[in-house]
């Protein structure tokens, strides 16, 4: 399989594996976001994301972007913003 070359592609797949994670998580994520502890809680599963992710794109284009990143913020917290939260 080719590597991803082009922004376009690589956003698409960093929101494709973000919405998996979203749909096979849920609890996990209310959870997360209650506790205040997303990141903790969720770590082996966004790993594993971020590695599918730098496993399927471009080294140059992995290394000068933040898509995956910026997938987890708006596929999965910012769809989950009427959770309860101290942080928000």
């Amino acid at each position: 399989m080719a590597l991803i070359e082009t922004p376009e592609a690589a956003v698409r797949l960093a929101r494709a594996i973000c919405s998996d994670l979203a749909l096979y998580n849920e609890a996990k994520i209310v959870q997360g976001i209650e506790q205040d502890s997303f990141f903790d809680l969720l770590k082996p599963e966004i790993e594993e994301g971020r590695e599918l992710y730098r496993s399927r794109v471009a080294p140059e284009l992995y290394a000068r972007t933040n898509f995956y990143d910026r997938a987890i913020v708006d596929v999965i917290l910012r769809r989950k913003g009427h959770v309860r939260s101290r942080i928000w």
